[in-house]
């Protein structure tokens, strides 16, 4: 039957559709929702949350990233919100936290011209434009350059870093640490710098002992024991050879039938397995190693050979291990024995010794002449202390990485916060139009990390920034920020704190441009599978 006004149904029954308005103010109440979660974890008074993951363990800290990550959300804002954390971390590391606290309020701020009905393109324009004029003031204005050579500022930067976290009792301590880890592993290649700290700067953690007593190995640490009781577990100025096959005979990848017409034939074969196995061994022995490392396994009669000649050899190292080692003393891994030539052999390592820690055994070659990777050794109370350690040792490291990257630094504390929404506010007296509110609510969202520091520290909120506002309104006064134990307006530069320019930069773009995300965003479609039973989703 044609005509009638009935609806006209294009999507499936069981699909949800919201747009317009509502979409816009959902979003932006999800991401302040996701940010009001984090807000107490910044700063040097920041609490610390426990979470509970599916499989029963809990997770302490108070690292923005580590806390989202362990969350489950629903909301489709909500899940981008905890994805800009991951970028954060993972391209720089560290503001993980303050990057979900702007991006939230950066949308908070865009609510009010969403209830206006304004456009919400001319918001993004203005966004945008407040984006570039902030980067640009960042660098050109606020940041100074850094001399990456010198301990003591390299230091105060860590320690700025690290004022926030749980490892900050132990302060000293962690920035060493930090600092000699990047410093080993850092490269000069052909002019191009290579600080890669993933693969060439190893965690352990071992519970047990002190935290005082974790340090950065000159050399590399492994879990593993020797593979024959004879074999030596101290040897001085080792000649190591790494390898990437197999000391045994070699095993049919499938079902392998052989066919024997004579009894000869089986032990011809079994022969034949020896004096492969012979010659391998004969192979390593020509080079005359102390040491051989092999990542797959070591047959009873290859470590009969070793043992005779007074080879130590150690099974079924992981590949990222071997490839520390070979950077650690120079050799080179190979894949075949009869390869093996004198220049192969790593000689660059000063002492080989395997310890025992609690029941496992742990193999250690150290005092590397010059190593190219090192191992940090944790020790702690128990595994929650040193996983939380270990995140914050890796932002530690992160930082300076990002500083020796790119040697800049703004100040921190809320300072370069303040200072670029005070240049900001300036700056949008000369825009014309509708744009100009937008552009100032920009400068108004920066001011939610000093005033989130004073809340932490149960400081007076409006007072104190106010206070700090006249403070940066006077020329000469853009390294005035928050001190973050007291709560009172200081001068960063006396207090000594300090942050990587790359980490800012990244915080603002991040934030910026997820807030433009989701301010473009007007229809949410959600389909749901059909499912037998009861749907998990709906409440009871």
């Amino acid at each position: 039957m044609m005509g009638g006004g009935g609806p006209v149904l294009v999507l499936k029954q069981n699909t949800k559709r919201e747009s317009g308005r509502k979409v816009q103010l959902g979003n932006v109440r999800a991401a302040k929702m996701i940010s009001d979660v984090i807000r107490t974890c910044l700063g040097p008074r920041s609490m610390m949350k426990m979470l509970m993951d599916p499989m029963g363990g809990i997770v302490m800290t108070n690292d923005g990233n580590a806390i989202l990550r362990e969350i489950q959300v629903q909301h489709p804002a909500a899940k981008s919100m905890i994805e800009i954390s991951r970028t954060q971390d993972e391209e720089v590391g560290d503001g993980t936290t303050s990057v979900i606290i702007l991006a939230g309020e950066m949308l908070s701020v865009a609510e009010p011209f969403l209830e206006q009905k304004m456009h919400p393109t001319q918001i993004i324009s203005a966004y945008r434009q407040a984006l570039e004029d902030s980067l640009e003031v960042l660098r050109d204005q606020i940041s100074v350059p850094v001399d990456v050579s010198n301990e003591e500022e390299m230091m105060k930067i860590i320690n700025s870093a690290l004022g926030t976290k749980f490892i900050r009792k132990w302060m000293d301590l962690a920035c060493k640490m930090a600092l000699q880890s990047v410093k080993t592993v850092a490269l000069e290649d052909q002019g191009r710098r290579e600080i890669d700290i993933k693969r060439y700067a190893k965690v352990e953690k071992i519970p047990g002992g002190a935290i005082e007593d974790s340090c950065v190995l000159s050399g590399v640490m492994i879990n593993k024991d020797v593979t024959h009781a004879k074999m030596r577990r101290r040897i001085e100025n080792p000649r190591i050879v790494l390898l990437d096959c197999a000391l045994e005979y070699k095993k049919g990848e499938s079902q392998t039938d052989i066919e024997l017409v004579s009894e000869q034939d089986f032990s011809r074969i079994l022969q034949l397995e020896e004096e492969y196995i012979q010659k391998i061994c004969e192979d390593i022995i020509r080079v005359k190693p102390d040491i051989v490392f092999t990542e797959k396994g070591v047959s009873d009669l290859a470590q009969h050979y070793l043992v005779k000649n007074n080879i130590t050899a150690i099974r079924r190292i992981r590949k990222t291990d071997n490839n520390r080692i070979a950077r650690a003393c120079g050799a080179n891994i190979l894949n075949r024995t009869d390869e093996l030539r004198e220049e192969d052999v790593g000689t660059g390592a000063g002492l080989f010794e395997i310890k025992k820690f609690g029941d496992e055994y742990f193999t250690f070659v150290t005092e590397c002449k010059d190593p190219k990777a090192c191992t940090i050794l944790l020790r702690g109370a128990s595994k929650d202390i040193l996983n939380e350690v270990e995140r914050n040792l890796q932002d530690a490291m992160q930082v300076a990485r990002n500083v020796m990257m790119d040697p800049r630094l703004v100040p921190g504390g809320g300072a370069a916060e303040m200072a670029l929404a005070h240049i900001l506010n300036e700056k949008a007296k000369s825009i014309q139009g509708i744009k100009q509110k937008p552009y100032m609510a920009v400068a108004q969202a920066l001011e939610v990390v000093p005033s989130t520091l004073i809340q932490n520290c149960g400081g007076n909120t409006i007072r104190t920034l106010t206070q700090l506002r006249a403070k940066h309104a006077t020329a000469g006064n853009k390294n005035w920020g928050i001190n973050g134990e007291t709560g009172n307006i200081q001068d960063m530069d006396e207090l000594g704190v300090w942050e990587p320019y790359a980490v800012k930069a990244q915080v603002f773009k991040t934030a910026i441009e997820t807030a433009i995300l989701l301010l473009r965003i007007d229809d949410i479609v959600s389909g749901s599978k059909k499912q037998a039973g009861p749907d998990p989703m709906k409440p009871e």
